[in-house]
């Protein structure tokens, strides 16, 4: 089997920063990489992981704000934000949520709050006004 070096990663794992292992021949020693979407690092924080989201979250925010700029309804507000900006906030979370710092899961969650009042108050307003039908 014949390893092509300029794809190939060297990663050691390890909470200390002092693992004295020598590198393999012509292969880059990493302290993290981005694995199926996922930024994996040394010592198996989320920092940056959680990091990579928060730039990635913002950015479709704006989009989000764009929208309801240009009064598009608030169903559509909606479904942008259940198709494009939560999947970013929940992909491979099984893998990465439980060992997140209060501060990381303080810095997601302060993304959902900033996202969920440019369409709720509208959706919030539609239920009130709407009339209550009686089911038979």
């Amino acid at each position: 089997m014949e390893v092509n070096e300029r794809k190939t990663k060297e990663m050691i794992i390890s909470p200390s920063s002092s693992v004295n292992v020598p590198p393999f021949v012509n292969i880059e020693r990493v302290d993290t990489f981005k694995l199926l979407g996922v930024f994996v690092s040394h010592d198996l924080k989320w920092n940056c992981h959680v990091s990579y989201i928060c730039c990635k979250v913002n950015s479709r925010l704006h989009f989000l704000r764009q929208l309801k700029r240009a009064a598009v309804s608030c169903n559509d507000m909606l479904q942008f934000y259940v198709g494009v900006i939560r999947p970013v906030l929940e992909y491979a979370v099984a893998a990465w949520h439980t060992s997140l710092s209060l501060e990381m899961s303080g810095q997601l969650e302060l993304l959902q709050k900033r996202a969920l009042p440019l369409f709720m108050a509208a959706l919030i307003l539609i239920v009130i006004l709407t009339p209550l039908t009686v089911q038979n």
